[in-house]
């Protein structure tokens, strides 16, 4: 059984004239007749009694009519679903970031992305490059904005680098500056500050950590286990300093004092990574193109 043989029946069962429904549907009505003859003979059962100059339907023809006119609405419903979501008028995204990008980065992006497509929903996924790696593996995510490198090798994942971002420590302004009240400082100059740490799994934690131990010191923390926003609350309540992302630090109001990092300081780079043998759907990539484009 064909489309194309159910609309020339119901063409065929709305007009009762074989000659009008050809015309309808825009074929010969040769051809229509044909495959009105052709779906009886599948079914079985003659859909129509013709006599002269009067067309009935038939016992058969009478059941099929619903059903056929339901097969047909159904399909013009999924051909509109498919053409909403290809012209991005529904649909949603499901995003992966870190904490600190959540804060920084993503609210004035998204916004522009919520004014031009209102129909899509944003599902927005926090949570260190370590997780958000693994859930775009499965599946899970659309889109992911993690921190290069990756905490592994991952073939499957294609990645785009969006930015290069300084790190600069924060401290509470009623606090001693760190660094010994110097403008600029060195990550050696931490040592023997007491840290406000977060929690393992945390980028900027091993970034942090590492970056310590290289300069030959182990650091010392006042606070660890910490989110951003935890983190940045200690360190504004004068437990300890805390490196954290320039733009976080700049967009996070009052009540914290922020000193670069002396040359060559410590950046990280952000990428947007997608699986590889996945295209994303089409407003995920409408999203993606926001965000390199930024």
């Amino acid at each position: 059984m064909q489309f194309q043989q159910l609309q020339y029946f119901v063409a065929v069962a709305e007009t009762r004239h074989f000659t009008r429904a050809a015309e309808q549907v825009h074929v010969a009505q040769p051809s229509l007749s044909q495959q009105i003859k052709a779906l009886e003979r599948e079914l079985g059962a003659d859909l129509f009694l013709r006599a002269r100059g009067n067309i009935t339907l038939t016992d058969a023809g009478e059941a099929l009519l619903p059903l056929a006119r339901r097969i047909l609405a159904d399909t013009d419903t999924a051909r509109l679903e498919v053409q909403e979501l290809v012209q991005l008028r529904r649909g949603r995204v499901r995003l992966g970031a870190t904490p600190s990008l959540c804060t920084g980065l993503l609210p004035d992006v998204l916004r522009a992305f919520h004014d031009r497509y209102p129909g899509i929903r944003l599902l927005i996924e926090e949570g260190g490059s370590h997780d958000l790696v693994r859930q775009l593996a499965r599946g899970a995510l659309d889109l992911a904005l993690v921190v290069l490198p990756l905490p592994t090798a991952s073939p499957a994942l294609t990645t785009v680098e969006l930015l290069r971002e300084d790190l600069v420590v924060v401290s509470s302004p009623d606090a001693p500056r760190p660094g010994e009240g110097r403008r600029t400082i060195r990550v050696a100059d931490l040592e023997g500050e007491r840290l406000v740490m977060f929690r393992h799994g945390y980028d900027l934690r091993e970034l942090t950590v590492a970056a310590c131990r290289s300069a030959g010191f182990e650091p010392d923390f006042a606070v660890e286990g910490g989110e951003m926003d935890a983190v940045l609350g200690f360190v504004r309540a004068g437990l300890g300093v805390a490196v954290v992302p320039l733009m976080v630090a700049t967009g996070a109001g009052r009540g914290l004092r922020v000193t670069p990092l002396a040359r060559p300081g410590l950046h990280r780079t952000i990428a947007l990574a997608h699986r590889s043998d996945v295209a994303p759907p089409r407003a995920a990539r409408e999203l993606q193109r926001m965000l390199v484009e930024r």
